[in-house]
């Protein structure tokens, strides 16, 4: 039985959670593999706690859902997963975190923050400069499916198996395109941009399985048709269940 934490505070109403669990529900079934999905409260890993917790996954989903309960549980356990070359997929918010995190943590930017949270010195995450146009009344800035570019040669192309995806969104806030630089310069690598060059997925070639999108691949999952990106998530988790066990992780570096 495969471990999955669910960085994120559950709530039934937000459709995006759980299609989460569903989404890992098609993977596994087409996989012929267990599955658990276990959500993880972002205040129960603040001040340090929650790392037996961690430990005892096989993977790590930092979910849509921003603003966290927790800012600091959410970079937690998404600095665990990084440090501890755990398997690790972020989507919409967990995206945004995934940046927020790497910013911090590996480029020492320890004001790095979204406008979501308010006003900040360093914001990594900024509101959406081009709103979707056919979007409901109402709706999210960013809202529907749009279309993406896959980089040639990114693990998310090798998913995908080509270099064109529609994918949906439902969020505010998106990678503050004055940073983009900055993040490419300290080998964070750039997997997928949107129509008009907005950055929308990325990953750390060196790490066994680290992915982030501001799209959400659970949404599109069917029954029968599980999304590539859930599917290769699932089979990282495998391998790491295979390779460790439930051993706990020895390193938690920077």
């Amino acid at each position: 039985m495969l471990q999955i934490g669910i960085l994120g505070d559950f709530d039934a109403g937000k459709r995006s959670h759980p299609a989460t669990n569903e989404a890992l529900r098609h993977a596994a079934d087409f996989m012929h593999a267990g599955v658990s999905a276990n959500w993880i409260p972002t205040p129960s890993l603040s001040d340090g706690n929650g790392k037996d917790v961690l430990a005892s996954q096989d993977a790590i989903w930092a979910s849509p859902g921003s603003p966290y309960q927790s800012f600091d549980g959410m970079l937690a356990g998404i600095r665990y997963a990084r440090s501890c070359r755990i398997p690790f997929l972020g989507t919409c918010g967990g995206f945004q975190y995934a940046l927020i995190e790497y910013a911090r943590n590996v480029l020492g930017w320890l004001d790095a923050d979204s406008e979501e949270n308010g006003p900040a010195a360093r914001s990594i995450i900024a509101p959406v400069a081009c709103p979707a146009p056919d979007r409901k009344p109402g709706a999210p800035k960013l809202s529907g499916v749009c279309n993406l570019s896959v980089q040639p040669g990114t693990k998310l192309a090798r998913i995908y198996g080509c270099h064109t995806a529609a994918e949906e969104y439902i969020c505010n806030f998106e990678v503050n395109a004055r940073y983009l630089t900055d993040f490419v310069r300290s080998g964070l690598r750039f997997s997928a941009f949107g129509e008009k060059g907005e950055l929308r997925a990325i990953e750390i070639s060196d790490h066994p399985f680290f992915l982030a999108t501001l799209f959400q691949p659970q949404l599109s999952s069917v029954e029968g048709d599980p999304h590539p990106v859930i599917t290769a998530f699932l089979h990282a988790a495998a391998s790491y269940h295979a390779q460790a066990g439930s051993v706990t992780a020895a390193v938690y570096s920077r």
